[in-house]
């Protein structure tokens, strides 16, 4: 079974990728959580144009990713795991959970390091949030990540099956999280006690600061709760709060060209001068 899986890795993933993205996109249609502010068409083209632009650079920068860097650490011994000697079975449910938690540290680092945070806001500058916005990341940020990724892979010796079954999982669930669908109240509460689910992380996309920096996780929900970044819901409820980042809340900001150059215009934090701290348009006193 591992033989197949990692003989079709590239199938599996690209499979599993646009079924979830198909079915996110369906759903979202379907039941729809927030009425959406943007034209899909304008948002849409440019996400999944950052997207096709992400895959080529990552193809072209690294030799090897991250389940061939995994296969080598095998064949070599490399790593925590091969050093401890610990099952195989073990190893791939560790390398699954410990990987997971390499990305939510990670999403921390990028929020409150100010360079690495001009990176990220382009993920949190959409304007409406949905399937395609789990996809949305500057260049520089997914090359970086992938580094970073390598090295955790490298670290800990991880079997290749927990590399790609972790891909496959981080993918998947950030399409999922970002999707604009509305779950039954009872089905979120038992969901968002293993996984992220949409409501739980659409927190993490307010405009306003205490919330921005919460609900860091990408698919296992554990990491905001013991590490104490958890907000359960938004303070102006999920059809009231606004998305966004608060430098960029023009239609022009959302086109690819605006997104590339995005990390150099302004500064890392702050407001522009007509909004206030929570993104809230600001009414000048009269002379």
């Amino acid at each position: 079974m591992q033989a197949f899986l990692l003989e079709h890795e590239q199938t599996l993933r690209l499979g599993a990728f646009l079924g979830v993205l198909v079915l996110m996109a369906g759903w979202e249609l379907a039941a729809p959580a927030r009425r959406l502010e943007v034209p899909r068409l304008l948002r849409w083209s440019n996400n999944l144009a950052l997207v096709v632009l992400d895959t080529l650079l990552v193809r072209l920068a690294f030799p090897v990713l991250a389940v061939g860097l995994a296969l080598k650490a095998e064949a070599g011994g490399w790593g925590l795991f091969h050093a401890l000697e610990i099952p195989v079975w073990l190893a791939v449910v560790l390398g699954v959970i410990l990987l997971d938690l390499v990305i939510y540290l990670q999403h921390v680092l990028f929020h409150f390091v100010p360079g690495l945070w001009r990176l990220h806001r382009v993920h949190h500058a959409d304007l409406d949030i949905d399937v395609t916005t789990g996809l949305r990341f500057h260049p520089v940020e997914i090359l970086l990540s992938m580094g970073l990724k390598l090295a955790a892979v490298a670290a800990l010796g991880a079997p290749a099956l927990a590399v790609l079954l972790f891909e496959v999982l981080l993918n998947a669930c950030a399409m999922f999280n970002h999707s604009n669908i509305r779950l039954p109240a009872r089905v979120d509460r038992v969901l968002r006690l293993v996984l992220v689910t949409p409501d739980m992380h659409r927190v993490h996309h307010s405009v306003i600061p205490r919330e921005t920096n919460s609900n860091f996780g990408f698919s296992l929900s554990w990491w905001d709760r013991l590490l104490g970044t958890y907000i359960a819901q938004p303070a102006e409820g999920h059809e009231g709060m606004r998305i966004g980042v608060p430098q960029f809340r023009t239609r022009r900001d959302l086109w690819l060209d605006r997104m590339l150059w995005q990390p150099v215009r302004g500064p890392a934090y702050g407001s522009p001068r007509n909004t206030d701290d929570t993104g809230t348009a600001r009414t000048e006193p009269e002379a």
